[in-house]
């Protein structure tokens, strides 16, 4: 009886941590920001990422290396889309005339194009490598071949040197992935209305601005049953650079049925 009395003792006891246990996991569940309200993240997506709201609705990121993988990846494509929003706005508050779209092929290089291919393809092709080695193998690439410089210890895909990272720095990843995901909406938001428009962002703003009901993306294309008018296209289909003529086609007919 005695043995009976504490076998239902222990049992109950670790049904009670069972049930707090669930319940703490459903209140951390809860507790997280998802994507969409009530949505359950998948069990690869365990919120360690910054900026992580549980969407992978296809299972891309299964795979631990993959998912490690495409989070350097998005960095990378967020950090260039920051900068190029940047310099997009940037160039046409300073010099509004210049249509950003076209502005590089008016530069007057003189090493030329061929030039410029070359310097970038060297730089850029072992600038990545490098980076690609890092993630691959996680400090194998921290001391510098030509002039033995080494980085401190850091993880991968984040700045060793934390002088001008202005707070601390998990909050930072949170706000740069944040800002990123942004940024990589809205070139893709200029490029289109570039497109459309024969314009940079700025002088579409005021556009719609000075007519908010006659300029907006319905006016410009919409989509109803059995018919579809796709915008034109605004600007030219070549551009011509130290002598060299480049396609610059629009990508708006791939996009409309």
């Amino acid at each position: 009886s005695h043995q009976s009395t504490m076998l239902s003792a222990k049992t109950i006891s670790s049904k009670a941590v069972s049930a707090r246990a669930t319940r703490q996991v459903s209140a951390n569940a809860a507790s997280r920001p998802m994507w969409m309200p009530g949505a359950t993240a998948p069990a690869h997506l365990d919120g360690t990422l910054p900026g992580d709201f549980g969407f992978d609705p296809l299972g891309l990121g299964v795979e631990k290396e993959r998912l490690s993988w495409f989070a350097e990846a998005e960095r990378i494509h967020a950090r260039w889309a920051m900068a190029a929003t940047a310099g997009i706005l940037a160039q046409e508050i300073v010099n509004p005339d210049v249509f950003w779209y076209n502005a590089g092929s008016k530069v007057d290089s003189p090493i030329g194009i061929l030039g410029l291919v070359a310097i970038q393809f060297w730089t850029m092709h072992y600038t990545e490598i490098r980076r690609w080695q890092d993630w691959k193998k996680p400090g194998s690439v921290d001391k510098d071949p030509l002039f033995g410089y080494s980085l401190a210890k850091h993880e991968v895909g984040y700045p060793a040197v934390t002088l001008f990272v202005p707070g601390p720095m998990e909050e930072m990843k949170l706000k740069e992935i944040k800002n990123g995901r942004l940024a990589m909406l809205g070139f893709i938001g200029m490029l289109m209305a570039a497109q459309v428009t024969g314009k940079g962002p700025i002088a579409a703003l005021n556009e719609h601005l000075a007519d908010p009901l006659g300029t907006t993306i319905f006016s410009k294309a919409v989509v109803i049953p059995g018919q579809a008018v796709a915008p034109t296209c605004a600007i030219p289909p070549s551009v011509d650079f130290n002598g060299i003529t480049i396609p610059t086609p629009c990508f708006l007919d791939a996009l409309w049925p």
